[in-house]
């Protein structure tokens, strides 16, 4: 059976781009709007518990999921439980929120963490924001493009309200101020792992008889680990199209910006063809690593940077489609496996990977386009269909792969160590 998501339409890229606290978009943004919408349901009451299941039960911790709540639902008394022994879940992010007074329930909804900080109330037709495209496929989107004679950009702008243009100023902003400020940072990223953060280190060490390629992977590796090593530690920060992958489109256009002297007008048109790139995988399929696994994140943020590239370099529409579907399908099968829970090891490094991907996956597509087999839709259906098979224990559970071994092998060296 191959597993499709029936989506009448997209919701703005505005939907995508979401700006907020790290570590996590699906286990702390999520949360939180879930706990904010529980306080506004009923802000009478005098107690509220919140039980967390699934990912958010194995990895909450890690992630900050029950600080985020706290925050949100203070002063409020609040009680969080951790239920890792229920198994059968329509969504591995669930979660129940209920309401008390005086002991007695005032009233409950259970929610769904889908991923890039969005969520969905089991039972209701609940919609942040009202679905706008006309076409939910790159293959009928590129058709009409042609046919009508304009560009992915101009479609882009005739589906999207006119505030979009100034929503991705203030999406890039943020992403140059957090990646900047992220460059500054020392010391370790907050956690039991104790990493120390490198980006600073990174960026301003240039090497002895540094090559033009070398210079090139320690740039985008100092923009990438920015970014993320300030979500690591709960700053502030762009779902691009989650939390966990948000280093990915800031390092490419960053290094774009910066190193090739793009200016940020064109910036701000690539942000647009990375949205819609990213748009398209969380109507199709999935942006969340406890659904699909890490493919679902840090696939998507490939894809989505390999776009922005080959456009700002002045691609055509099909081979913007090429490098998006080139950095997916060689993400295909990416397990989510953080060591504790945190968005650290492996994911960190990760950004880093996808980041020097992403180009190397649009300068492929300009070579290779023209013999492509397989389309953008195809790859991220079979994304979507790899992601149901995989174990749960490799989707952001840290039940399973370097989580799993990381903690077996360190029980095993702290006990050689005390002996």
């Amino acid at each position: 059976m191959v597993l499709t998501k029936a989506h009448p339409s997209m919701k703005s890229i505005k939907e995508l781009y979401k700006i907020g606290n790290g570590p996590s978009s699906s286990h702390t943004m999520g949360p939180k709007k879930a706990a904010l919408l529980l306080k506004e349901k009923y802000p009478t009451a005098d107690l509220y518990q919140i039980i967390l299941y699934g990912s958010l039960a194995f990895t909450g911790k890690g992630h900050l999921t029950d600080k985020i709540i706290l925050e949100a639902l203070k002063p409020s008394n609040v009680e969080i439980i951790f239920n890792k022994e229920t198994k059968e879940l329509k969504h591995p992010n669930t979660m129940d929120l209920i309401a008390l007074k005086n002991k007695e329930e005032l009233g409950k909804f259970r929610a769904y963490s889908i991923g890039g900080g969005s969520i969905q109330i089991e039972g209701e037709d609940f919609q942040e924001e009202k679905d706008i495209y006309d076409f939910t496929t790159y293959t009928d989107i590129k058709n009409n493009c042609k046919e009508k004679n304009i560009s992915l950009l101009e479609y882009v702008y005739t589906q999207e309200d006119k505030d979009l243009s100034e929503y991705l100023k203030t999406v890039w902003q943020t992403m140059k101020k957090t990646l900047e400020e992220g460059l500054e940072q020392e010391g370790l990223i907050p956690g039991r792992l104790k990493i120390p953060k490198k980006a600073k280190t990174l960026y301003s060490k240039e090497l002895e008889k540094e090559t033009a390629e070398l210079k090139r992977t320690r740039l985008l590796t100092a923009y990438a680990y920015a970014t993320s090593e300030q979500n690591a530690s709960g700053g502030m920060i762009v779902t691009a199209p989650t939390c966990g992958a948000s280093g990915v489109l800031p390092a490419v256009l960053y290094y774009l910006y910066k190193q090739e002297n793009v200016n940020e007008a064109k910036i701000l048109e690539g942000l647009a063809i990375a949205g819609l790139i990213g748009n398209l995988v969380k109507t199709n399929a999935s942006i969340s690593g406890a659904e699909c696994g890490c493919q679902a994140e840090i696939g998507t943020a490939c894809s989505m940077a390999a776009a922005a590239y080959a456009y700002i370099k002045g691609y055509s529409i099909d081979v913007i489609e090429c490098a998006a579907e080139i950095a997916m399908e060689h993400h295909l099968g990416l397990t989510c496996d953080p060591i504790y829970g945190y968005v650290q090891i492996p994911c960190i490094e990760r950004n880093a990977v996808a980041a020097i991907r992403a180009i190397d996956s649009a300068n492929m597509a300009s070579l290779l386009y023209k013999d492509s087999k397989i389309s953008f839709d195809l790859v991220v259906e079979t994304m979507y269909e790899t992601g149901k098979d995989l174990g749960s224990h490799y989707r952001e559970t840290s039940k399973g792969g370097l989580a799993k071994k990381y903690c077996r092998n360190k029980f095993y060296n702290d006990n050689l160590e005390e002996e």
